[in-house]
């Protein structure tokens, strides 16, 4: 992939691609963060409403309480969003009071869900892999043809074992990733 891509949106530029240190401080912000989630998710908004689903995230009471709210929103407004909007990642309408997210956003809200090589959360590979071993030594319990002919035992082990297996090699895959994150390549 080419170190310049494109941002898109109403501002036309050209932003590369994100080094992992400007990926990092941007998520070393809560605020930055949920903000660039919140966008993601929702698309367009105005940012009053997006400084009040910041501020109902932080306290967890819904409405958030008043001066959070306005804390949130004039730090939006005075740091996070023009930083956000400078980097590419999100389109800020200062005139309008309107923010979207970028497709270049992905970049850095990839990094908030830890995926798998297929391209899925982690922890939808280990629910689907619960599920599928659940549904077998039940099936195989309920004398489900073919099914009823293996011991339960079976595939709870098989399930088990795939759950161990799983689990390491998530573990290395992480570290190598971490390796590599830490050596600055």
């Amino acid at each position: 992939m080419s170190d310049i891509e494109r941002a898109g949106g109403l501002t036309g530029r050209f932003r590369r691609r994100l080094p992992a240190h400007e990926v990092h401080e941007v998520l070393s912000s809560t605020r930055r963060s949920a903000a660039l989630s919140y966008l993601r998710r929702e698309g367009e908004t105005s940012v009053q409403a997006l400084s009040e689903a910041v501020a109902t995230a932080e306290t967890g009471a819904r409405p958030a309480p008043r001066d959070v709210r306005l804390s949130v929103y004039n730090s939006l407004v005075g740091t996070h969003l023009p930083k956000l909007a400078a980097l590419g990642l999100v389109d800020y309408d200062v005139e309008h009071k309107r923010i979207r997210a970028l497709p270049a956003a992905r970049q850095v809200t990839s990094h908030t869900r830890v995926l798998t090589g297929l391209g899925i959360t982690w922890v939808g590979y280990y629910r689907a892999l619960g599920i599928v071993g659940l549904f077998l030594v039940v099936a195989s319990l309920a004398g489900v043809p073919v099914l009823s002919a293996v011991d339960p035992l079976v595939p709870a082990t098989l399930a088990l074992a795939a759950f161990a297996v799983s689990g390491v090699y998530q573990l290395w895959i992480e570290r190598r990733r971490a390796h590599r994150t830490f050596q600055g390549q």
